[in-house]
């Protein structure tokens, strides 16, 4: 696997996933130059923070047929007890942002930090 620059990637992607943390250098990391380098077949999913996609510049480009579709569980703003809507329904695919919801998650994400307390490269300076 050659790792390509974000450019490259945007452009060749049939599926661009997000896995990044929101902080000031993500911010915006997908806007509308962003998505205008990806193929119009291609699919963006954010499953990362929202902040990191610009939901206007998706939702223009979704509309305008400039990108077959999106999943987004992720929002920069939450909208208390509605639905958040990004774009039309025909483009909208949304999942609970719920990773470690079922207790079995819960317990093991507990478990593998307290596990990883002692270990010294896992300590943070």
């Amino acid at each position: 696997m050659t790792p390509l620059a974000l450019d490259a990637l945007l452009a060749e992607a049939d599926f661009v996933t997000v896995h990044v943390p929101l902080d000031a250098s993500t911010r915006a990391l997908i806007g509308a130059p962003e998505i205008a380098r990806m193929k119009r077949s291609a699919f963006l999913v954010n499953t990362a923070r929202g902040g990191i996609v610009d939901e206007a510049a998706l939702k223009a480009a979704l509309i305008e047929g400039r990108l077959a579709g999106a999943a987004c569980d992720v929002y920069a703003i939450r909208a208390a007890g509605r639905s958040r809507t990004v774009a039309p329904a025909e483009f909208r695919r949304h999942a609970a942002h719920l990773a470690a919801a079922p207790r079995k998650a819960a317990l093991a994400m507990g478990r593998a930090a307290i596990a990883g307390l002692g270990d010294p490269a896992r300590q943070i300076s």
